[in-house]
């Protein structure tokens, strides 16, 4: 399995504890790290960067993992970046592997909370602040959909954080 958010100790413990084996990539660290802060139109455009943040992440072999939580990272991609980063994790994710990716519900505002997510048991899943950013782009669910299609499946929650959970199968 692999975890896409900020690395928490509480996702570790419990995942490793029913049996899973971890790895953690925090891509918004990644992101920021390659392009720095600001409005993703401008600077996530730099092809030079673009393959630089390509090559730091996802460097696993194909079909080697079970299940992605890909938490809400997807909203701060430029569409080139996001296009190429869902390759890579349709490469990664093994035939009926699953994904969770979150989206906010509120299309209106591009100025959104991220949060690190820490699922504390098999029912509960904790949203703790992490910081106001700008998003990329924004979704709603025909555009979840036509972001998945070359998966098999895409199940649409919403949770009272107005935030919708997507449950995606390759």
């Amino acid at each position: 399995m692999l975890d896409l958010g900020q690395f928490t100790q509480a996702n570790v413990s419990y995942i490793t504890g029913v049996g899973h084996r971890l790895y953690s990539e925090d891509i918004l660290h990644t992101l920021d790290s390659v392009f720095g802060r600001g409005d993703p139109e401008k600077t996530q455009t730099d092809p030079v960067l673009m393959r630089s943040f390509l090559g730091q992440i996802l460097d696993l072999p194909p079909d080697s993992l079970d299940a992605i939580l890909v938490w809400d990272v997807l909203e701060h991609l430029t569409r080139p970046l996001l296009a190429a980063v869902l390759d890579r994790i349709h490469t990664v994710l093994r035939p009926h592997g699953a994904l969770l990716a979150c989206f906010h519900a509120e299309l209106k505002d591009r100025q959104v909370q991220t949060y690190s997510f820490r699922i504390v048991d098999s029912r509960t899943l904790v949203l703790h602040p992490r910081e106001v950013r700008r998003t990329a782009l924004s979704f709603n669910n025909r555009a979840i959909e036509r972001l998945f299609e070359k998966f098999s499946s895409v199940k649409f929650f919403l949770t009272r954080d107005h935030i919708r959970e997507i449950i995606v199968r390759k």
